[in-house]
């Protein structure tokens, strides 16, 4: 069988970005594995730049298994970036969605820990992000997964 010179580079290409998404899946469903702390390590955190974050996203179901800030579970953007302000200035970055589901989100939930008070245009921020949040209902029943 021979094989035309030109279908090798694009072959290589399709190899190797069917190999960057086996990783970037892997990073996702083995955060604790060693892979995942060296390349988070070494890349920041960020897993598997922009192609990956346009392709992949996460389900919230009852909310455990994905963190509020980090994870692209609404409308496929990470909170940290759409709301950047107010992640800097979270004490807690780390909590998932049910945790601070469970706090409430709302104007007068006990989620909300911060650094120090927020300015005005801060809290408008808050207020746009609890906007964006009250809409959404968790599923008890339903784990978080990536699709």
């Amino acid at each position: 069988m021979l094989f035309h010179s030109s279908k090798l580079p694009q072959a290589g290409a399709e190899f190797n970005l069917a190999l960057l998404g086996k990783w970037c899946w892997r990073m996702l469903v083995d955060r604790e594995g060693l892979w995942f702390r060296v390349l988070a390590a070494r890349e920041g955190g960020e897993l598997g730049g922009s192609w990956f974050g346009e392709h992949v996203s996460k389900r919230v179901g009852d909310g455990s298994d994905t963190s509020l800030w980090t994870d692209p579970w609404m409308e496929g953007v990470p909170l940290c970036e759409r709301f950047r302000r107010l992640f800097d200035l979270a004490r807690n970055k780390m909590r998932t969605v049910a945790e601070m589901f469970s706090l409430g989100w709302g104007v007068d939930g006990e989620t909300w820990e911060w650094q120090r008070q927020l300015w005005a245009w801060e809290e408008e921020m808050l207020r746009e992000c609890q906007t964006l949040l009250s809409n959404l209902s968790l599923q008890a029943q339903s784990s978080d997964r990536w699709q």
